[in-house]
């Protein structure tokens, strides 16, 4: 799948995929302003333009990346496993459905998805995924 920010100068292409998750917690509604709606890329994403890309370390498990020029949301980068979780809307194809949603118990009241999804709570979501705790 092909991929660019809003200025151009990032580009990249990723592994097909068409399932978008949503994140309610409090860092991706900071971050963007909603929930982040992501597709989950692994691994194998390749950039060019890289040296128009800034990365913040948002928590100790990951990371999160924006072009430097135009601003856009590039990713979100789990450090352990170097999996991407890229925004549905930097891809040059909408051809998406949406098919998990999690940190549901941090989501505000004023927003909801019509789509029926499975759902975890922040504790079912760091339960499942994140690192033990002391794990570098």
């Amino acid at each position: 799948m092909q991929a660019h920010c809003l200025c151009g100068a990032v580009r990249f292409t990723s592994p097909d995929a068409r399932e978008i998750g949503a994140c309610h917690c409090g860092f991706c509604r900071r971050w963007g302003g909603g929930p982040l709606l992501a597709v989950h890329c692994g691994a194998d994403v390749q950039f060019s333009g890289q040296e128009h890309i800034t990365v913040y370390a948002s928590s100790e498990w990951a990371e999160r990346a924006f072009c430097r020029h135009c601003g856009t949301h590039l990713f979100y980068k789990l450090l352990a496993t170097g999996e991407y979780f890229v925004p549905a809307g930097v891809f040059e194809s909408g051809d998406f459905e949406l098919t998990s949603q999690i940190y549901v118990d941090n989501k505000p009241g004023y927003y909801d998805f019509a789509n029926p999804t499975p759902m975890l709570t922040e504790q079912q979501f760091l339960a499942q995924f994140a690192p033990p705790s002391g794990a570098a």
